[in-house]
């Protein structure tokens, strides 16, 4: 992978050039919630089934319903509306994201997918837009820290995505949407399952001629007015079997594979591939009536590589393999959680590394409960990392439900993040004497829900000693600091529901007391359903403010307002329409500099999944 994104949106040299100056594993093996529970049910906060009125963390969820409701395209287009996210975009469609997570960088996040870290180990972040949307069943976003929980990369928090399973019955599924930019998406998909047996299966094809990625202010003369366009293959599978009542096996893989065209200073019909590949298999079981057990085992690759290119071609591999044994036993104070980790990090290709292999041996352990209205969770882990020696973290949280509409929580923990391979021997850029990361987080939370309204305040602080910077060199930094609030509303009233949400941060570099690169200040999410009969109708706005490209903050980005619209038709209970149409005024703006986002834009969809 390259120093700052994936092949297949620049090539090596150009992004190099341009940057530099512009597991849940028992998680997923013990049952997940089901949406007939009363009660929602989280993993990725404990690393096990939590009901969410029990948490002490902050976590977002995305159900298959809300991503077919707001006829979301790409994971990063789901995740810009929720509250503590924040996107940027170099040109569209499946071009390099980077995903801000209460305001800290795009490899201060870990992506998982059922369970199985994904992402490049030579840039240190994930191909947040080559996840295929109509294979996810639901998201969860963990805002926080969680290295005690995951290891390196958890300083922000934690995305974790479901990809759909097997379920009773016979369970066909199929999509199509249309729209701008020649843009075609197609799904289909079978999910089913009798007795002990269940399995899922699903393909996906999306393709868009898009628009042209740069503009004339692109670095080193990038800009060509050439429409850039972008296709993706994908295939998911999943198989479950019950042995017994008391065990299960199961398995499952993802691959996606996807071709870019950018521009560069030489060519304007520059392209390049991203591939993303998962594989995973477990057994989960009762070794006692109070005591689980899960072992996993998994590989996820991140290829990069550029097809056709003015420069010499380049090519990015990266391999992760890792092995996961957790165990679970109920206590009297709760669930009492201890496990290991093994993770082998291998990368290869065009570029010479001096170091292509690192191991990270991890033992954790962590207790969380609840009773009478009190909420707790402590976790510790130590990290063995072949380049770093030991890192230590730790997690403790607490909460209290005052009444039944009223709760306050408060959590501290820390964080780290080993440098990336290309942060330590990229050529011209790497920098050997690097040394980790490490965070530390308050949050104070108060919330209130009762009579279909729930209000939440987050107060939340992370300060990140030895933070890496990527200017002309990675350098270690003496500290970052990003403090801030959340403030977060969902109400109903009758057939309306509204959601809002507001951040206020202040993400800075405490040495020069300058503003973090691409990140806004404010930024606010208004939104309305209506529901009539078999039609769904609603809307969408977003408002970022002000923010710099650069780490100087000599080169502002202009804030700007976005809205978008939907209406959703139910034709029967197995057959339903979705319209969209996304920046409704036409609004012009950038997420990075000299790079173009789109205009109106509108979508039709139609699906059918039988019921």
């Amino acid at each position: 992978m390259k120093p700052f994104s994936h092949s297949g949106h620049t090539t090596v040299l150009s992004l190099a050039l341009s940057a530099a100056f512009s597991n849940s594993a028992l998680a997923q093996n013990l049952p997940t919630p089901q949406s007939t529970q009363l009660k929602p049910v989280v993993v990725t906060a404990t690393r096990e089934d939590t009901r969410a009125d029990e948490l002490v963390s902050e976590v977002v969820v995305i159900t298959r319903a809300d991503i077919e409701a707001n006829a979301g395209r790409t994971l990063t287009e789901l995740l810009s509306r929720q509250a503590g996210v924040q996107l940027t975009s170099n040109g569209g469609l499946g071009k390099y994201s980077s995903a801000f997570v209460r305001g800290t960088e795009s490899r201060h996040t870990i992506l998982l997918v059922d369970g199985v870290r994904v992402g490049s180990a030579t840039t240190g972040a994930p191909s947040w837009d080559n996840i295929p949307l109509d294979m996810v069943e639901r998201i969860e976003v963990l805002k926080g820290p969680a290295s005690a929980l995951y290891g390196s990369e958890a300083v922000g928090g934690v995305v974790q995505v479901f990809m759909k399973k097997g379920v009773k019955g016979f369970v066909p599924y199929a999509s199509l949407t249309l729209g701008s930019h020649s843009h075609i998406q197609a799904a289909a998909g079978l999910r089913g399952g009798d007795g002990a047996l269940s399995y899922a299966i699903g393909v996906q094809r999306a393709q868009d001629k898009g628009f042209s990625a740069t503009n004339s202010k692109a670095a080193f003369g990038n800009y060509n007015a050439d429409k850039d366009g972008f296709k993706q293959d994908a295939v998911n599978a999943s198989v479950s079997y019950q042995i017994n009542p008391n065990w299960n096996v199961d398995a499952g893989l993802l691959y996606a594979d996807s071709v870019n065209h950018f521009d560069d200073t030489l060519t304007t019909d520059t392209r390049a591939a991203v591939r993303t590949q998962t594989l995973h298999a477990g057994v989960t079981g009762k070794v006692m009536p109070m005591c689980k057990t899960a072992l996993r085992v998994s590989q996820s690759n991140d290829r990069a590589r550029d097809i056709e290119s003015a420069y010499m071609p380049s090519v990015f591999n990266t391999q992760q393999d890792q092995i996961t044994w957790q165990n679970n036993v109920d206590t009297p104070m709760g669930v009492a959680m201890v496990g290991a980790e093994r993770l082998t990090q291998k990368v290869d290709g065009s570029t010479a590394y001096d170091v292509t292999k690192r191991v990270v041996n991890s033992v954790f352990a962590g207790v969380n409960g609840a009773a009478k209205g009190h909420s707790w969770q402590a976790n510790v882990r130590r990290d063995s990392n072949s380049q770093f020696g030991d890192s230590n973290t730790w997690l403790i949280g607490y909460g209290y439900a005052i009444n039944d509409a009223w709760r306050v929580n408060a959590s501290y923990g820390t964080s780290f993040v080993a440098p990336s391979f290309n942060q330590l021997y990229y050529p011209g850029f790497g920098n050997t004497a690097l040394l980790p990361e490490k965070g530390k987080n308050l949050d104070l939370g108060v919330s209130y829900s009762a009579n279909g309204q729930s209000v939440k305040l987050v107060r939340f602080d992370n300060k990140i000693q030895g933070f890496i910077t990527n200017s002309t060199q990675a350098a270690n930094i003496p500290r970052a600091r990003i403090d801030g609030w959340t403030l977060g509303y969902d109400g109903q009233f009758g057939a309306v529901k509204l959601h809002a949400n507001v951040d206020a941060l202040n993400p800075r570099n405490e040495l020069n007391g300058k503003q973090l690169a691409r990140r806004a200040k404010t930024q606010i999410s208004l939104g309305a359903d209506y529901a009539m009969g078999a039609w769904l109708l609603g809307g969408n706005v977003l408002s970022v403010g002000k923010r710099y490209d650069d780490a100087k903050n000599t080169v502002a980005l202009d804030s700007y307002t976005t809205i978008d619209l939907f209406a959703n038709y139910a034709v029967n209970k197995d057959v339903s329409v979705q319209m969209k149409i996304n920046n409704l005024a036409n609004k012009a703006y950038e997420t990075s500099y000299g790079f173009n986002q789109a205009g109106r834009t509108a979508y039709v969809t139609v699906r059918y999944a039988l019921q």
